[in-house]
């Protein structure tokens, strides 16, 4: 199975080191990773136009989901999803912790949203799931790590 590999991930310091390691996973339990690194293109619309075509080309998508400078997932790997979702894809996330979005905003911004509001009194979705309902839906979501969630889509990929 070809296996799209989405996260701010590609942020890190260690970057190649991170993809050597999820490419030898994902190749140890006989799937191929695909990883946002690979490719040529150094333009933001060569990245994009990369990415989007490692999706179509992917069986399914693998996404660390936790929260990325702010008390939500990284955007581009939400974007990511999106697409992967909207093509059909086999989609499993992971976090660290299962933490209601509510309670996970109002950690981040230091209040106890009393009114089920933040703090520039916008209401936060409280249907009791870790995740904005529009990941928390159609994405299967392991708490753990990488090789977790790599574990999880192996055994529901059949």
């Amino acid at each position: 199975m070809k296996i799209y590999i989405a996260g701010p991930d590609v942020f890190r310091p260690d970057v190649l080191a991170w993809a050597d390691a999820v490419r030898v996973a994902c190749a140890a339990v006989g799937h191929q990773a695909l990883v946002p690194l690979d490719g040529d293109a150094t333009s933001a619309a060569g990245i994009f136009d990369n990415n989007l075509a490692m999706i179509r080309a992917a069986d399914a998508v693998l996404a660390n989901l936790n929260a990325f400078r702010g008390a939500e997932p990284d955007s581009g790997t939400c974007f990511e999803l999106g697409v992967a979702v909207a093509l059909g894809k086999r989609c499993v996330g992971y976090a660290d912790s299962a933490e209601l979005l509510k309670e996970r905003v109002a950690r981040w911004q230091g209040s106890t949203l009393d009114d089920g509001c933040d703090r520039h009194g916008m209401r936060v979705e409280d249907f009791g799931l870790p995740l904005n309902l529009m990941l928390a839906v159609p994405v299967d979501l392991v708490v753990g790590d990488f090789r977790v969630a790599l574990a999880r889509l192996t055994a529901i990929a059949g």
